[in-house]
């Protein structure tokens, strides 16, 4: 938002928003003309006789989330007000009047849903329309994928009905993979691992562009990519200049995807939440977790891409490699401004709802 707003672009955050609002870090600080911003964990209330609720009593989170409630949103940090309906369509209902109001003009629009995030709260609409799924839990769930599967199809049809679709560039994704503490066995099948691990079923996640006047359709480019690619990526499509004081990590991924700019996007990437860390070189990945490092995982993603097959023991030259290219890249990072207040144990395989084994593996989660 602060690079596209000089450039000419009207900016607008609708959602979430996770990296606070004091002291100058709110949305409407940090470049966004509009912040329509979540006021409370709720879709809807939960007493709301369109809502069904499911909740996870075994997760402390979730019984966090249920506690604090709260159904609202605010408006450029104005009072906090009671939205329509539930919040994924309310969201996609605002994100359609700012295509509407802007359509003669540009635009950037961060549309950041709160779902599928628990607190579980699909409409009965959506529940109703999957008889078929036997758990309450994976029903309510899919009811809200449904939501917001219905959210992207009005966003991209509001697009069309204004005739803005071909040369505008969309970006799908998730911050992350599917979280353990849902008890869903299978969110990130083929996957291993959650929400809060470095492993595949944590940091492998949907990433999409559609941009008809630059991308070709049905294209799938393979090689490792990351969020902060959108950056340079957005920046490319609005001809802004990229920041030059400082050194800016992601790049600009049409070129990698029409075949126009050679090689990847990537040689390594780097993971790091305080004392775990994980790093992928090519097709290798190492992660150490633990105070201590008591954990080392080492993959080789070609043939093993779903990380069954610890090779940490069996190449120590691998593992001193990618320890290096780690070591060499926290060097070159600022210290936190903020330590660890505690450690949890996230176990890889199980969910959360499973009881936990002697011989589980886990990670410590720093948090």
């Amino acid at each position: 938002a602060e690079l596209l707003k000089p450039a000419g672009y009207h900016t607008v955050h609708i959602g979430k928003w996770h990296v606070g609002e004091t002291n100058g870090m709110a949305a409407y600080d940090q470049g966004f003309d509009e912040s329509l911003a979540m006021g409370g964990m709720f879709f809807l209330p939960e007493d709301h006789p369109d809502v069904v609720n499911s909740k996870q009593e075994f997760d402390p989170i979730d019984r966090f989330l249920w506690t604090m409630g709260g159904y609202g949103v605010r408006y450029n940090g104005g009072p906090t007000f009671e939205p329509r309906g539930h919040v994924t369509d309310y969201y996609t209902d605002e994100a359609v009047r700012v295509i509407e109001a802007n359509r003669n003009r540009p635009f950037f629009l961060y549309l950041a849903h709160w779902a599928i995030h628990t607190p579980l709260q699909s409409t009965r609409a959506d529940y109703d329309a999957y008889p078929h799924i036997e758990s309450h839990t994976e029903r309510t769930y899919a009811g809200m994928i449904r939501g917001l599967d219905r959210s992207v199809g009005r966003v991209m049809e509001a697009l069309r009905e204004h005739g803005l679709d071909e040369n505008t560039l969309v970006i799908f994704t998730s911050d992350n993979g599917g979280a353990g503490y849902l008890g869903l066995p299978d969110v990130n099948r083929p996957f291993r691992g959650w929400k809060m691990t470095f492993f595949e079923g944590g940091v492998h996640v949907p990433y999409m562009l559609r941009w008809p006047a630059r991308v070709p359709p049905g294209l799938v480019y393979d090689a490792p990519v990351h969020h902060f690619d959108v950056f340079a990526t957005a920046a490319a499509a609005a001809g802004a200049p990229m920041p030059g004081d400082r050194t800016m990590d992601g790049v600009d991924l049409v070129p990698y995807a029409t075949g126009e700019a050679s090689g990847v996007p990537h040689e390594t990437l780097f993971w790091t939440q305080s004392h775990y860390r994980a790093v992928r070189h090519r097709d290798w990945k190492l992660q150490r977790s633990g105070p201590n490092d008591e954990f080392l995982w080492l993959f080789d993603l070609a043939s093993d891409p779903t990380e069954q097959n610890n090779l940490a023991t069996a190449r120590p030259d691998k593992v001193a490699e990618l320890d290096a290219l780690l070591a060499a890249h926290l060097a070159e990072q600022a210290p936190p401004l903020w330590s660890s207040r505690a450690a949890g144990a996230v176990t890889i395989d199980k969910h959360l709802n499973l009881p936990e084994s002697p011989d589980d593996e886990y990670i410590y989660y720093p948090n």
